[in-house]
C-alpha cells in the first residue's frame, strides 16, 4: 500500500496516482500539475461567471419589457372575437374547460359598449361580476375588467347619458372591493393589495366626475318634447321601463310633471316588471278607495327585481356550443332553433360547472 502524501523516504518527492498505477513526482512537477488544474478550475468558474451574468441580464430584460407591457395602460389589448367556443369538459379533441373570465377576456366588449344596444346589457353584466363573482376571474381577466370599466366612464362622461346606472355600478364595486381587499391574506384578489387600492381611489374619482356634470342644454332650435301634444308626450313615457326615469322626467317642467302623474302609466309599469301574485301582495290603497300605482311600484321594486329588458343580448348555439354576439358558422339544419338569447345572469350560469 502506497503512503499518501509526502514520502518520508525521499523529501521533495510525492506518490501520484495515475492510469497505470502509482508513481513518484517531483516537486517541479506536481507544482506544474497542481497550475494546470487551477487553470481549468479558474477558466471553468470564468465561464460559468460568464454564463451567469449574461443570463441574469437576459432575465432583466425580459423583466423591463414585461413591465413596461404591464404599466403601458394607455394602449391595452382588448380582444375582438365575434364567438367563441364553450366546452365544459376535457374530450380527446379538446382539453380543459372554458372559464368565465376567458369568455369574458376573448368577446369583444370593448366594441359592444360602443353600441347602444348593447351598452345596457354590458353595463348589467359587470354589475353582476362586481359582486359576486370578481374573485373568480383570473388576473388577465380582472385586470380586463377595469380596462373596460374605465372605457364605460369615459364614455359616459363624453355622451353624458345614462350617469345613474353607472353610478350604481360604481358604488356596487366600490362595495365589494372594500370587502375583498380586508380578506387579502385568503387571495381573493389577484395582484398587490396596493394596486387594488390604487383602483379603489380611482373609482372614487370617477364618482365624484360623475357627480359633477352638469347637462346642458342642446342649442339646437328645433321642435322639443314639450312642443308636442300631450297625447304623444304620454306615449312616450309609456315607452319608458324605469319609474326612476319618468321622475326624472316630470322634474323638467310642471306640464310633463302632471303627465307622470298619470295613474294607467304606473298601473303598466307595474304589471310589466312583476306578477299579479307580487302585486297583490302589495296592494295600496289610498283615502278616495284608488290603488295607488305609483307608491306601489317603487314599494314592488325594493321587495322584487325588475323585468330586464335589452335591444341586443349575447346567444348561444345548443348545437354547437357556441357563445357569440351576432351570427356564427352553424353546422345545423335549422339554426333558428338552436340558438337562445341569453340575459346576464344567464351568461355566467353559463360557466357554473
Amino acid at each position: 500500500m502506497p503512503f499518501l502524501g509526502q514520502d518520508w523516504r525521499s523529501p521533495g518527492q510525492n506518490w501520484v496516482k495515475t492510469e497505470d498505477g502509482w508513481k513518484k513526482t517531483t516537486l517541479e512537477e506536481n507544482n506544474k500539475v497542481s497550475m494546470e488544474s487551477f487553470c481549468k478550475v479558474k477558466e471553468e468558474c470564468f465561464n460559468k461567471e460568464n454564463l451567469l451574468i449574461s443570463l441574469g441580464y437576459e432575465i432583466s430584460a425580459k423583466k423591463r419589457r414585461k413591465d413596461f407591457m404591464n404599466n403601458n395602460t394607455k394602449a391595452p389589448y382588448f380582444h375582438r372575437e365575434k364567438w367563441i367556443y364553450v366546452h365544459k369538459g376535457s374530450t380527446k379533441e379538446r382539453h380543459g374547460y372554458c372559464t368565465l373570465g376567458e369568455a369574458f377576456n376573448r368577446l369583444d366588449f370593448c366594441s359592444a359598449i360602443k353600441d347602444t344596444r348593447r351598452f345596457n346589457y354590458v353595463v348589467r353584466l359587470l354589475e353582476l361580476i362586481a359582486k359576486s363573482q370578481l374573485p373568480s376571474l383570473s388576473g388577465v381577466a380582472q385586470k380586463n375588467y377595469m380596462n373596460i370599466l374605465e372605457r364605460v366612464v369615459q364614455k359616459v362622461l363624453d355622451d353624458q347619458q345614462n350617469v345613474r346606472p353607472i353610478k350604481e355600478l360604481l358604488q356596487t364595486l366600490y362595495v365589494s372591493l372594500c370587502g375583498l381587499v380586508q380578506d387579502m391574506g385568503k387571495s381573493v384578489l389577484v395582484g398587490n393589495i396596493n394596486m387594488w387600492v390604487y383602483r379603489m381611489e380611482n373609482i372614487l374619482q370617477w364618482q365624484q366626475q360623475l357627480d359633477n356634470i352638469q347637462i346642458n342644454r342642446p342649442t339646437c332650435t328645433g321642435m322639443t318634447l314639450t312642443d308636442l301634444p300631450a297625447s304623444l308626450q304620454l306615449s312616450i313615457m309609456h315607452r319608458l321601463s324605469d319609474g326612476r326615469d319618468l321622475v326624472s322626467l316630470g322634474q323638467v317642467c310642471p306640464e310633463l310633471g302632471v303627465l307622470t302623474e298619470d295613474r294607467l302609466l304606473w298601473k303598466k309599469l307595474c304589471h310589466y316588471h312583476f306578477t299579479d301574485r307580487q302585486i297583490r301582495k302589495r296592494l295600496m290603497v289610498s283615502d278616495k278607495g284608488h290603488l295607488e300605482w305609483r307608491k306601489m311600484y317603487f314599494k314592488l321594486s325594493r321587495c322584487y327585481p325588475h323585468r330586464e329588458q335589452y335591444s341586443d343580448t349575447l346567444h348561444f348555439c345548443t348545437h354547437c356550443h357556441i357563445l357569440f354576439w351576432k351570427d356564427h358558422p352553424c353546422t345545423a339544419n335549422n339554426p333558428e332553433n338552436c340558438t337562445m338569447s341569453l340575459s346576464p345572469q344567464d351568461f355566467i350560469n353559463l360557466f357554473n360547472f
